[in-house]
């Protein structure tokens, strides 16, 4: 059942339960530190770690079952988390990570490492950072708050908004949401890539960024198949425009960031390249061009990586305005919980819209569940982030009322690893009974 049909005949019962892909290292679109160089984060860092108990009466149901069959919830072991996360931080290479995890019955705060190589600043829940393809999210539920308000059908063609798009008339509005439209993704492309390395400060419009995609031939006709690709959401977030008659960015902050209050969240205009304070910087090995078929850098820079003689690029205020709608947002990790819990359990959308949404993750075919815009990986919904300097993710599972936010501050590491993802993988065992790090696959979904 579509989401327009659940608007007219109510909710319909049933969450689908899949695996992600790994990722297309084109959009680089979209989870302590050895030593790199001369730099250790250790040196004037710090890791704060907190374990504080949720009231009994926000308990709600932790003892359920959790879907994707991770069996049901541990107690938090802060011991064993603070070890997974000092590996992970220290095999990765990160000047810093974040991890926030909620349960009924607990909060697990590890704040580990700084802001930048050789800085120390240490980083917070509060600290902000570029989130990449997490954006997606707030693009595809401003565009379902539109179907409520019976602005916009998912069943209604591209065209009927936006002239020029290669197979509009057959396209739909659900269809781009759910990654099935076929349209080319223009971060996979040489012209792209070369570009953010040759051109790092340019400013991109969406016209520019689609004529890439245009420009190839599809990948199958709509519907049917699968494949991630940023085009979509660059619609998706031209008609949301076109619709409320206001730029993206202040449709974000009226719909979502001021009523939920996020207030370290933005998105900022194609010409801004700052992250306000407080910030993280973040670094990126190799470049664009080097991993578009291959995340991991070349053999002879691995190794001198892992010898500690070649250290990252520092990528903070390259132009994000390549990614628009499909990945330009800036959070912080408290605010994505606020995020994520919103999103999945249902308060931003009216039941019937929200039911149908959920029902609407499906298995690819590709080792991951989708649809519009959302991912589901194990018993956790939400979505990933990568672009280059960053990698978060950010999860919530309604069966039994667990968040998870995690993010790292040099992604992709220099094998291709996302850290961010890399580090949820090895949580997750430690929080269900029955947990294995297959319940979030490794590489995150392409992004």
């Amino acid at each position: 059942m579509t989401i327009d049909e659940a608007n007219r005949r109510g909710p319909h019962p049933g969450v689908r339960v899949g695996r992600r892909a790994t990722r297309v290292p084109a959009l680089v679109v979209g989870a302590v530190l050895a030593v790199v160089g001369c730099s250790s984060p250790s040196q004037g860092a710090s890791t704060a770690t907190s374990v504080a108990p949720v009231p009994t009466a926000a308990a709600g149901n932790g003892g359920a079952a959790a879907a994707g069959g991770s069996g049901t919830l541990r107690p938090l072991d802060p011991a064993a988390l603070d070890e997974v996360v000092a590996k992970v931080a220290t095999e990765l290479r990160q000047p810093g990570m974040v991890v926030l995890i909620r349960t009924p019955q607990a909060e697990y705060v590890n704040a580990h490492g700084v802001t930048e190589r050789n800085g120390t600043t240490p980083v917070t829940l509060d600290t902000r950072l570029r989130i990449g393809s997490n954006t997606k999210t707030w693009t595809g539920t401003v565009v379902l708050q539109m179907v409520q308000e019976g602005k916009i059908a998912l069943t209604d063609p591209v065209s009927k908004y936006l002239p020029g798009v290669p197979g509009g008339d057959t396209i739909t509005i659900a269809e781009l949401g759910d990654m099935r439209s076929g349209l080319h993704n223009y971060t996979e492309t040489l012209e792209l890539n070369r570009a953010l390395d040759d051109e790092p400060q340019k400013v991109w419009t969406n016209e520019e960024l689609l004529g890439l995609a245009f420009a190839q031939p599809a990948y199958f006709p709509p519907g049917q198949g699968w494949h991630y690709s940023n085009t979509n959401t660059v619609l998706l977030g031209e008609i949301a425009e076109q619709i409320d008659g206001k730029p993206l960015g202040r449709i974000f902050q009226d719909r979502f960031f001021t009523p939920l209050g996020m207030t370290g969240t933005s998105y900022p205009a194609a010409a801004d390249t700052a992250i306000p304070a407080p910030s993280s910087h973040g670094y990126l090995y190799g470049t664009n061009v080097e991993t578009m078929e291959d995340p991991s850098i070349p053999v002879d820079q691995l190794a001198q990586v892992e010898a500690g003689t070649l250290a990252p690029r520092d990528v903070t205020n390259d132009n994000p305005s390549w990614t628009g709608a499909a990945g330009q947002g800036i959070s912080t990790a408290t605010d994505l919980a606020t995020w994520v819990e919103a999103m999945v359990d249902g308060k931003l959308l009216d039941a019937a819209t929200q039911q149908a949404r959920m029902d609407g993750v499906l298995p690819t075919g590709r080792g991951t569940s989708y649809g519009f815009t959302l991912a589901q990986m194990g018993p956790l919904y939400g979505h990933t982030g990568e672009l280059p300097g960053f990698n978060s993710f950010m999860g919530y599972d309604p069966v039994n009322k667990v968040t998870i936010v995690a993010w790292g501050n040099s992604a992709p590491y220099a094998d291709g690893r996302p850290p961010a993802v890399t580090l949820v993988q090895e949580l997750v065992p430690l929080l269900y009974t029955a947990a294995s790090p297959a319940d979030v696959p490794e590489g995150g979904l392409p992004e």
